[in-house]
């Protein structure tokens, strides 16, 4: 069926002389039910036609309202009225639902999918350094990254996961200096130690022991030198501590499920976007200061002026960001490349896609920052070289542990592997709906505990809402016999906006997809198991005299929930 926001706006687009799409892009959800299933603001309309919105409104709502029950006439909406500056249209919802409970149990997983364009999509993902495991930031990112791969795929694209190691660089030499200063011969099996987290530890020494001993400052810096200059002692050292940070970092993507196309390496990369640079300043689009460094002018975009190359002709970050660029272009064909890196860094990716479109590539307006917000503790923000950094592995560990005593309260005789099993799923889905449930511009305060209740805004409850459903099924011995489905004469109220939180699915995908917005989808996801166990409670399904229709509604609700999780790349369990 068509969206309850499109068939709106084919309604009043014919009556106002706008397009569908510009009707669309102004249509709101009421916040209240009392003020319809979708609304029409007459702002935009009271600025062009140049009188009062509420006026518009009333005149607007009586046209429409004259045309109910018409041939030419939505057959779906069955009230339209006016609410000062609004017009709230009101669905017949057994209709809705004898167009959406046939549609959902018919396309089953991919109900809700919209028709994109087919596109190749490179996701950066996040690009984490090798001097330490990754920590509760990089979960934010990686969650992100990984959520958004699964809502463009949604929507027909090719998505590729692609991560860039940040494996050189000052810090990096910080934990060499403390390695060759206060662990040489150690190894991470000889300390018990996961290998990112033997390396971090090093990291964590250095920036301790550098308040009283600043001559290690100077070490590193020489470290650094003799690495660019492919000092051999240096190099091997560098081999070692890198090899086993990789080793540990990736036990942790593999604990997430991150998969990716790619690795790049910045060691390898660096250089890169040099040649581009001085190739660009011959052709006058850079500048030269008097100590001869290059910079690109961007005052015009209101970026000031970015250093491309030091004055000692090096390259900084920026300059193998344009060379990486280039080079994933060309290596993997995309038609849009989007960077998942955290707010801080929002200036760093303005400079860098203005200077792709000054060098004269187009394909620079396909490029997107996703930028997303600060992860805190309860006590404060999160700082890795003072170590009390929340790592990754660390923080999975005690959400695992949460999970399974609370599994081990609620059911006695469960075998080990079950568990574990259980308490690996939603420990997972505590952690990825607590990340992904806010905008991701917004600051988190993360709570373990919290994220792990059973009860409100937490994955767990998501996934207790799908057992429940899956339970009511089970119990039944067989779902909905067929796509059709036998509607009673009248809904109930739970019923009705269950219908309702159901045909909103593929609209809120949509706009999820359009804003690269997760947590559009988690909102949904909460909204629909909410109403789903107010329903519960309320309404028998077995045995009741309208158990076929309940049990297709059960079914639909089932199945949407586990697409809108499954998007959240959070895994559904059958029981709790």
């Amino acid at each position: 069926m068509k969206g309850l926001k499109e068939r709106v706006a084919r309604v009043v687009g014919r009556e106002v002389g706008m397009s569908e799409e510009e009707v669309l892009e102004l249509l709101e959800l009421p916040p209240s039910l009392e003020f319809g299933d979708v609304a029409f603001p007459c702002f935009a309309l009271a600025k062009k036609l140049k009188r009062a919105p509420g006026e518009i409104a009333n005149e607007l709502a009586g046209k429409l309202a004259s045309k109910l029950g018409g041939a030419d006439f939505d057959r779906g909406i069955a009230d339209v009225r006016a609410d000062g500056p609004y017009v709230n249209f009101f669905f017949d919802k057994r209709l809705v639902a004898e167009e959406i409970l046939p549609e959902i149990l018919e396309k089953r997983e991919r109900f809700g999918a919209i028709k994109g364009k087919g596109e190749r999509v490179v996701i950066e993902s996040p690009s984490p350094n090798t001097n330490k495991p990754l920590h509760l930031g990089h979960l934010r990112n990686l969650v992100l990254a990984q959520s958004l791969k699964r809502i463009l795929e949604f929507a027909g694209n090719e998505v590729l996961l692609v991560n860039l190691y940040n494996d050189r660089g000052s810090a990096i030499c910080q934990a060499m200096v403390a390695y060759e200063k206060f662990a040489k011969g150690k190894t991470p099996e000889s300390e018990g130690k996961k290998p990112d987290h033997f390396v971090g530890d090093l990291y964590v020494m250095f920036s301790k022991e550098v308040k009283s001993d600043e001559s290690l400052a100077e070490l590193a810096q020489e470290c650094l030198r003799k690495w660019e200059a492919n000092d051999k002692h240096t190099r091997e050292l560098w081999e070692k501590l890198n090899s086993w940070a990789l080793a540990g970092i990736e036990q942790t993507f593999e604990r997430l499920g991150a998969r990716f196309y790619k690795h790049y390496f910045e060691s390898e990369v660096y250089n890169l976007g040099k040649e581009i640079v001085l190739e660009q300043l011959k052709k006058g689009k850079l500048k030269r200061k008097p100590d001869g460094a290059v910079f690109a002018d961007l005052s015009k975009q209101g970026l000031g002026e970015k250093i491309l190359l030091r004055a000692d002709g090096t390259s900084i970050y920026i300059t193998q960001d344009i060379g990486l660029a280039v080079l994933r272009k060309k290596e993997l064909e995309f038609d849009k490349l989007i960077y998942v890196v955290a707010r801080e860094q929002e200036y760093h990716f303005k400079a860098l896609f203005s200077i792709l479109k000054m060098f004269g590539y187009a394909w620079a307006d396909r490029l997107f920052h996703l930028s997303y917000g600060m992860v805190n503790l309860p006590h404060g923000r999160m700082k890795s070289r003072e170590g009390t950094v929340v790592d990754a592995d660390d923080l999975l560990d005690e959400l695992e542990e949460l999970a399974r005593r609370e599994i081990e309260s609620r059911h006695e005789g469960l075998s080990a592997r079950e568990v574990e099993q259980r308490a690996r799923a939603i420990a997972l889905a505590a952690l990825r709906y607590y990340l992904l449930k806010v905008e991701s511009h917004r600051d988190i305060v993360f709570n373990p505990e919290e994220s792990l209740e059973f009860d409100g805004n937490t994955g767990p409850y998501l996934l207790y809402t799908y057992a429940r459903a899956k339970s009511i099924l089970e119990k039944a011995r067989q779902g909905p016999k067929g796509a059709r489905v036998q509607l009673p004469e009248q809904l109930n109220p739970h019923e009705e906006l269950l219908v309702l939180s159901l045909a909103k699915f593929p609209e809120v995908s949509a706009r999820a997809f359009e804003q690269h917005a997760p947590n559009l989808i988690a909102n949904y996801a909460y909204e629909l198991a909410k109403r789903f166990n107010e329903f519960y409670h309320s309404t028998p399904v077995l045995r009741s005299e309208c158990e076929e229709f309940r049990l297709a509604l059960v079914e639909s609700v089932a199945q949407v929930l586990k697409n809108a999780l499954s998007l959240l790349e959070i895994e559904t369990i059958e029981k709790m």
